[in-house]
């Protein structure tokens, strides 16, 4: 498969919209690379779906998966490749984009935001 093809600006992203694969993006932004075992921990996920997340993931471009050994037990690492962490900033910036219209079409309509006036 060949990578996707980030955007250039805020868009929801169809490939790391579903709430896991988020979290696993999220997860490894927050880092240069983590074991599996870390990830799958770090998310609440199985090894099924984390390996499943991470090789869609890897066929667009998103993710790198690297394969060693400490010592004689094999192990596996993730990390987001710099189309990757686009992907997410730009999710993330689109996601804002929606709360903010929603926030201003509130206030327009003379509503408060969520939490204001609790006292």
């Amino acid at each position: 498969m060949t990578a996707t093809p980030v955007p250039d600006e805020p868009a929801i992203d169809p490939a790391i919209n579903h709430p896991t694969r988020l979290a696993v993006v999220a997860f490894l932004s927050a880092c240069d690379e983590a074991e599996f075992a870390a990830v799958r921990g770090g998310c609440q996920v199985s090894d099924s779906m984390l390996s499943k997340i991470a090789s869609a993931l890897e066929a667009i471009g998103y993710l790198a998966v690297r394969k060693g050994y400490v010592g004689k037990r094999p192990r596996t690492w993730l990390s987001l490749t710099p189309a990757g962490r686009r992907a997410l900033a730009l999710h993330i910036a689109a996601l804002q984009g929606i709360a903010a219209t929603a926030l201003r079409a509130g206030a327009e309509a003379g509503e408060a935001p969520p939490g204001a006036g609790d006292s």
